[in-house]
């Protein structure tokens, strides 16, 4: 009798996984301990290895498919177990001769019955299923000619190619004035040139999710001011070496974590969340900041917790640890959860000003834009001198459900402020 394999709690309070990749085929034997899929969750990935020896049966997900804890993935057969016959022999006193009346009613024609369609996956390798996924065609719609109904890459090309071709059913246009609830359909791009898809899975997918999530549940708006660095940089610089020597990296958004943390505690609101069902914010007397990180995979932002506590020779030192971790694939879906502010710092990129998209259900995100040196005018119009002056562009979106626009603005300025003076910074942090 075949026996399922479920998802099972990896004991991380991972509720939901998409599925990455599958490395077994139906009909293989495995071990303990081999690895089936790779699954990925809160922008990590993880391995579900197998908790039996036996021959793979049936696999019920895909490549892409998302799984919730329990549901099955795959059933088995264990090793030594016999697969079922397709009929067991009749002991002799169940091979009677049944009455007239059940050979009549046996004999009556039966109306035919509408095809079902076949439950469990469609059989298709882990390449042919992955080719599906980019060409958008649902594989329980094409006609296999493999052996045994197998569906080939061929007829996942030779199925899509046909459903270009076929006309689309063309909807009645919107009355002016309103607005479609849903987006329309694309056109077909192909008409005028080449065009290549990619699939839109994995982090690049989740975060989609999650910026929509968060710009259509929060009212955006946001507030810039600008730092004057000049002094603080010199700080850096002179401290760079010591915290290298404990090797630590004082760079400038270590700095900016610090007099975050100390303007959030000024104004509780920008480190909250809002409760909508039970109308009560949630002001949070804990400072986990979360850090936005570029990698290869995409945006990751791993939190570093209880900043408040720690000095800047600690934040040093863990913050390119994390960065390493985001960066090399190590990172652990716990270090990206609990966060309570983030900051954003695509400066070393490139670029001036942006405006940053909060991360859902946080209320504030913190953009830093790229310090350089500017002239700005010291004095007043009758005595005055023009020096040049190291000033850093810094956003803040907040969530204007919470905040006002005067709020952020005091909130700002109080960031600049411990930015402007190393003394009062050394104070304040």
């Amino acid at each position: 009798m075949a026996e399922e394999f479920k998802f099972q709690d990896p004991g991380e309070g991972i509720h939901e996984a998409e599925i990455h990749e599958i490395r077994v085929s139906e009909g293989d034997s495995v071990e303990e301990g081999e690895i089936l899929l790779d699954a990925e969750t809160d922008k990590a990935t993880f391995e579900l290895p197998a908790s039996f020896t036996g021959t793979i049966e049936q696999i019920k997900v895909q490549e892409g498919d998302r799984a919730q804890v329990g549901d099955v993935l795959m059933t088995y057969r264990a090793k030594g177990e016999q697969a079922p016959t397709e009929e067991k022999a009749q002991p002799e006193e169940e091979k009677k001769t049944p009455p007239a009346e059940e050979i009549s009613e046996k004999k009556q024609p039966k109306p035919e019955q509408p095809p079902q369609p076949e439950k469990g996956p469609v059989p298709a390798s882990p390449a042919t299923r992955r080719l599906a996924r980019e060409l958008d065609v649902n594989l329980r719609e094409v006609s296999g000619s493999g052996p045994g109904g197998r569906v080939e890459s061929e007829d996942v090309r030779a199925y899509a190619e046909q459903k270009k071709k076929a006309p689309k059913e063309e909807k009645p246009p919107q009355r002016a004035g309103r607005f479609p609830s849903e987006a329309p359909p694309l056109p077909d791009f192909s008409q005028w040139g080449v065009v290549k898809t990619l699939p839109f899975r994995g982090i690049r997918r989740r975060t989609a999710e999650r910026m929509a999530l968060a710009w259509s549940q929060i009212p955006h708006v946001t507030h810039e001011d600008v730092a004057d660095i000049t002094e603080l940089e010199e700080f850096r610089r002179q401290q760079k070496a010591t915290v290298e020597a404990q090797g630590g990296r004082l760079s400038l958004t270590v700095l900016v974590m610090k007099a975050a943390v100390a303007a959030l505690k000024k104004f509780p609101r920008f480190n909250a969340s809002l409760d909508v069902e039970s109308e009560e914010i949630i002001l949070k007397e804990y400072y986990h900041l979360g850090i936005a990180v570029d990698s290869e995979q995409g945006l990751i932002v791993p939190v570093i917790r209880d900043v408040d506590r720690k000095s800047l020779i600690d934040l040093a030192i863990e913050l390119p640890q994390l960065v390493e971790q985001v960066q090399s694939g190590n990172i652990k879906p716990e270090t990206m959860r609990g966060g309570t502010f983030t900051i954003t710092n695509p400066a070393p990129i490139g670029g001036m000003r942006f405006a940053p998209i909060i991360n859902y259900p946080q209320v504030a995100i913190l953009g830093m834009g790229r310090a350089r040196l500017e002239p700005v005018i010291q004095g007043d119009r009758e005595d005055f001198t023009v020096v040049p002056r190291l000033r850093l562009p810094l956003i803040v979106a907040f969530d204007h459900r919470i905040n006002d626009g005067a709020d952020a603005a005091r909130f700002a300025r109080a960031i600049v402020n411990t930015l402007a003076d190393p003394e009062a910074f050394m104070l304040t942090v």
